[in-house]
């Protein structure tokens, strides 16, 4: 049998082929899905062209007022607070002293030294309370009276001048610095200049007695005269050297005081 010659079909067997095909093309009909409907327009937000879109979401808050226009006319500024008397008080700020002239400088330190000699040479209220009265310590009075004393016995002496005014100028400042020394070491409370200030000018009686014995040249009147400043030099130093120390070491904080000051007094009775 050749390829060309073909077969004929039975007509049952042509039925079922066609029955088969029509399943098929049903089933593949059936597995493809339906198109979707086209969903419906939607709707457009306006948009303002005039305007640029911000990337910020807008707050709800009201809006702050607007500042209020400057007046013209400003508040005038509140006056400077007054100034203190700091030489009289002697606390706050120093004052500017560079650019003064000298005179006023000196009448300055003229005018504390006498204020200071009034409160330690002198009776007055503020003795009872040391730390008021020599608040404003100075050392320009001490040393005019070291220097003065050492001039005056300097010149009641008939020889040797240099050497008198060398050693009372010695005697006294290196006293004045031994017995602030023995105070602080005793356990006083006083400050180390201001206790070189206070004995300076407890000499300004020694300083008149002297003068004084300079100008009388009798033995007697120098006994006198010497005693009386003496006491008062030590009248002027107790309070205050007594009240830095503990009370129960108060005759080793006076006793050197008291024999400085008669070194001095037996210095003016001996030179002749």
């Amino acid at each position: 049998m050749s390829h060309s010659d073909t077969i004929p079909l039975h007509p049952s067997s042509q039925s079922d082929i066609d029955e088969i095909e029509n399943l098929i093309n049903a089933s593949v009909h059936q597995s493809v899905p339906s198109a979707r409907p086209p969903s419906p327009p939607r709707a457009s937000i306006p948009v303002s062209i005039s305007a640029a879109p911000s990337p910020f979401i807008s707050s709800n808050l009201p809006q702050p007022p607007p500042p209020l226009p400057k007046s013209s006319t400003s508040a005038p500024p509140p006056p400077p607070p007054p100034r203190s008397d700091v030489s009289a008080s002697g606390f706050g700020p120093a004052p500017n002293t560079l650019t003064e002239p000298v005179w006023d400088t000196v009448k300055r330190d003229l005018s504390r030294i006498v204020s200071n000699l009034k409160l330690v040479v002198f009776p007055n209220p503020f003795r009872e309370d040391p730390g008021k009265a020599l608040r404003d310590w100075d050392l320009w009075g001490p040393f005019f009276f070291i220097v003065f004393l050492g001039l005056t016995l300097s010149w009641s002496a008939s020889v040797k001048k240099s050497e008198v005014f060398a050693v009372a100028f010695a005697l006294l400042a290196a006293g004045a610095v031994i017995l602030t020394l023995n105070v602080l070491l005793l356990g006083g409370h006083i400050i180390f200049f201001q206790s070189l200030s206070l004995l300076g000018y407890c000499l300004f009686p020694l300083d008149v007695g002297a003068l004084i014995c300079m100008l009388k040249d009798n033995v007697i009147v120098k006994v006198v005269v010497v005693c009386v400043t003496l006491a008062w030099s030590s009248w002027a130093a107790y309070p205050f050297m007594s009240s830095a120390v503990n009370p129960r070491r108060k005759a080793l904080a006076l006793y050197p005081v008291f024999l400085m000051y008669v070194s001095v007094g037996f210095l003016i009775i001996a030179i002749d």
